[in-house]
């Protein structure tokens, strides 16, 4: 199984979060309202690119609208391969999770 990097995990989970809505800015902005997080715009850009040849998402472009200069909107749709990884992180991360309360009760020292 491949690892993701917690930023693609998101960027898969925001993609699938906003569905048809899922476009560059929107995701941008969507991590940085859930992370907290101050973030480039390119940061996300890259991870997206790598995602799509990785062939987890999926990418169309939209119509291109007066407002952007004639420029269209490039979205993204989550595939079956993209679910099927979430599907398979979010396994391993609730294994790797599992008994954290009890340890942060116990307050063991590692």
């Amino acid at each position: 199984m491949e690892i993701l990097t917690k930023l693609e995990e998101l960027i898969l989970l925001a993609v699938w979060k906003l569905k048809e809505e899922a476009y560059g800015v929107s995701i941008y902005k969507h991590l940085q309202k859930v992370t907290g997080q101050k973030m480039s715009v390119g940061s996300v850009y890259f991870p997206l690119d790598r995602l799509v040849k990785k062939r987890y998402l999926k990418a169309m472009k939209g119509e291109p609208t007066p407002r952007r200069g004639g420029m269209s909107k490039r979205y993204y749709l989550l595939t079956d391969a993209g679910l099927n990884i979430l599907n398979e992180t979010k396994k391993v991360n609730d294994t790797m999770w599992d008994g954290y309360t009890a340890l942060k009760e116990k307050k063991v020292r590692i």
